[in-house]
């Protein structure tokens, strides 16, 4: 085989390898994103639970707030 075929087949091979540590590199920075999304989503589930809906708080709000919109009538 020609020198210049075993150069071809190094440079070729050289090549590959840069490809497939770049594919792994682009892999775990993938993984690691995953894992940052899956934790923000956590987070966004955890504030929608904490942060209840108007139409649940509401009567209780209302009855806290009734000696003050009687004496607000009255004046």
């Amino acid at each position: 085989m020609p020198a210049v075929a075993w150069v071809t087949v190094i440079i070729g091979g050289l090549i590959i390898v840069a490809a497939a540590v770049g594919l792994l590199r682009v892999a775990l920075h993938l993984r690691a994103v995953h894992s940052t999304l899956v934790a923000v989503a956590g987070g966004v589930g955890v504030i929608a639970d904490q942060t209840s809906t108007v139409p649940t708080v509401l009567p209780s709000v209302n009855s806290t707030l009734k000696p003050v919109r009687d004496f607000c009538e009255s004046i």
